[in-house]
């Protein structure tokens, strides 16, 4: 969707529903080695929950929730078992870093995937206008060098926005 600032200018945004997110394990550096939160989020119902689970929750003290997700942080001592984080962890103007996973595009062709430009329409080339061109030589060095770019799979992987900021 779309918002305003303050000069009047449209800004186009992305709404996300960030939460409410539990905190069902705070690991500290004495414990495990490293500093982290581990949050809960999304509704399950209790019955689908093993048992393993239900007892990580209960000692938690929270309902069962569908996601368990860990993430690294130097403040993880700032954090309580049971505490709720809601979107109110963000302020307008702040800029964050959003990962995710790209849409899947299946099997795309080297114009597509990569943006090459294609061979020529004319002088010659027959149906071939959509292909990579040279893969390689012949003879020296007689193999294609790793990480060339082909056609394959396109999308399903995970991405990184940098520096988006809050609205």
């Amino acid at each position: 969707t779309q918002v305003w600032d303050e000069n009047n200018r449209v800004v186009p945004v992305t709404v996300v529903k960030a939460g409410p997110n539990v905190v069902t394990q705070v690991r500290t550096n004495d414990s495990d080695g490293y500093e982290s939160v581990q949050i809960a989020f999304g509704e399950i119902d209790p019955r689908k929950v093993n048992k393993p689970l239900k007892g990580h929750f209960a000692k938690a003290d929270v309902t069962p929730r569908r996601h368990l997700v860990e993430i690294r942080t130097a403040d993880a001592a700032e954090y309580t078992l049971g505490q709720e984080i809601t979107a109110e962890v963000f302020e307008a103007g702040v800029k964050v870093d959003v990962t995710g996973k790209s849409k899947g595009k299946g099997f795309a062709g080297v114009m597509k995937r990569h943006n090459f430009k294609g061979l020529g329409a004319g002088h010659g080339t027959q149906r071939k206008h959509r292909s990579p061109g040279s893969i390689g030589g012949c003879a020296t060095p007689g193999r294609v060098f790793k990480g060339l770019r082909m056609a394959g799979r396109m999308g399903n992987e995970r991405v990184t926005t940098q520096n988006l900021t809050v609205h």
